[in-house]
């Protein structure tokens, strides 16, 4: 009999929340973690129980696919819990905060901290990109459990609060036509975003100009399925020392949306497909004007012409195509917003990341205050909402984005003091 390892686990007093909102906010990067029950009833009876289920290793709960044994992280759900207790240790569902994996719950966190919708990127049994799938053996058995994440996502995640959260898919990457069919299937229901790998190859899959993709990515050209990059999800840099920490990593998450922006950009995928629409998400945009004057540059200056080797499109330059079909999101940029005019003010959104460690909950309303206190209001009201509903075909009721209405529906005002 194993036993469960001992471990200090505390859950702070519940978040009293604001009653004066200083923002209406679309998130467009939070996350879920699988619930234990995802893949009941939705794997087809063929595969018997092979299918993804929860076991206990060590006496932690875990994630068994096939032969891969894959714990929840600390770091990826600590909402809720004391710094001191964050770290990378395998944690149980019971020592998460409920929010991470049960549709209410979230729904009244997101009500304590005044996000009025949110898209949510899968965790560890899928991968932040939806690519542990295409790793299975059992390629069939791979697909199915795609659908079944993605049945899961609608019927249970999006469809009892659609107001409340976008519609998210993960995609089958291992059969283009097969993944389209999976993308015109999910747009069909509403399903407005498809989470992919940053850069696939670094995960041995085709690369994105191979154009082994192609079907998807018409398939989401055609629906306005937004291509959903968030970092990370294509594995760790391996530009650094071996020996620098975690830390790096973290500090570098700018330098991953910024290699994945580029590598999406000349890849000629942006210009095959003018109307895709590419977000990248918790990558920053700090990043942003600096590589509009490097594309820029490189375009005009003399002996910088095998640059352009791979630069197919003889319509639009590097840059125009990187205006055209990106979005980026923020959080924490407080110096890159001064750049907003040439970053692109319509392609700027907010992110809030519950519930990882580096995310803004239950304090958003405040941090997003400060952020863009000096911000003219429409201008901070295309940042927190008006561009990511836009994006996302997410759309907000007069009355809601107005102020007249409180969509805060779980909170018993009668006990919040003034």
């Amino acid at each position: 009999m194993t036993v469960a390892p001992e471990r200090s686990v505390t859950f702070l007093p519940e978040p009293i929340p604001e009653k004066k909102l200083h923002h209406l906010v679309i998130s467009t990067d939070d996350h879920l973690i699988e619930p234990a029950n995802m893949f009941e009833g939705r794997i087809p009876s063929k595969f018997g129980d092979r299918g993804p289920k929860i076991i206990t290793v060590d006496g932690v709960e875990a994630w068994k696919v096939e032969d891969q044994i894959l714990h929840n992280m600390g770091l990826n759900a600590v909402a809720g819990r004391p710094p001191e207790e964050w770290d990378d240790e395998p944690t149980n569902f019971e020592e998460l905060r409920r929010g991470c994996f049960d549709i209410e719950a979230r729904i009244h966190d997101m009500d304590l901290n005044g996000v009025y919708a949110s898209l949510c990127f899968p965790s560890k049994v899928a991968g932040f990109g939806g690519a542990r799938f295409a790793e299975l053996k059992d390629r069939e058995l791979g697909l199915a459990c795609a659908k079944a994440w993605n049945d899961w996502y609608y019927e249970e995640w999006m469809s009892p609060h659609p107001d409340r959260i976008i519609g998210l898919q993960v995609p089958w990457l291992l059969d283009g036509e097969l993944g389209a069919q999976e993308v015109y299937r999910n747009a069909a229901r509403g399903v407005r975003a498809l989470s992919f790998p940053e850069v696939p190859s670094k995960l041995g899959l085709p690369s994105l100009a191979s154009g082994h993709y192609d079907p998807i990515f018409r398939a989401c050209e055609e629906t306005g399925t937004v291509i959903a990059l968030h970092t990370g999800s294509s594995g760790m840099l391996n530009d650094v020392d071996d020996d620098l920490g975690r830390d790096v990593f973290v500090a570098l998450f700018p330098a991953y949306a910024l290699l994945s922006g580029m590598s999406w950009l000349y890849s000629g995928v942006p210009s095959k497909f003018p109307g895709l629409k590419i977000s990248l998400a918790e990558g920053g945009i700090g990043w942003v004007a600096m590589m509009f004057d490097r594309l820029e540059y490189i375009q005009t200056h003399a002996g910088m012409a095998s640059t352009f080797d791979r630069w197919r499109d003889t319509k639009y330059t590097p840059a125009e195509v990187f205006a055209r079909n990106f979005w980026f999101c923020t959080f924490d940029d407080p110096s890159a917003l001064q750049l907003r005019d040439r970053i692109g003010l319509d392609k700027i959104t907010i992110e809030v990341d519950y519930p990882h460690a580096d995310g803004s909950w239950p304090k958003s309303q405040p941090v997003l205050a400060e952020l863009l206190k000096d911000i003219p209001k429409d201008e901070a009201e295309k940042i927190t909402w008006r561009n990511a509903a836009k994006l996302f075909q997410h759309e907000v009721p007069a009355d809601i984005a107005s102020g007249e209405r409180d969509y805060r529906t779980t909170i018993d005002w009668s006990t919040v003091s003034e």
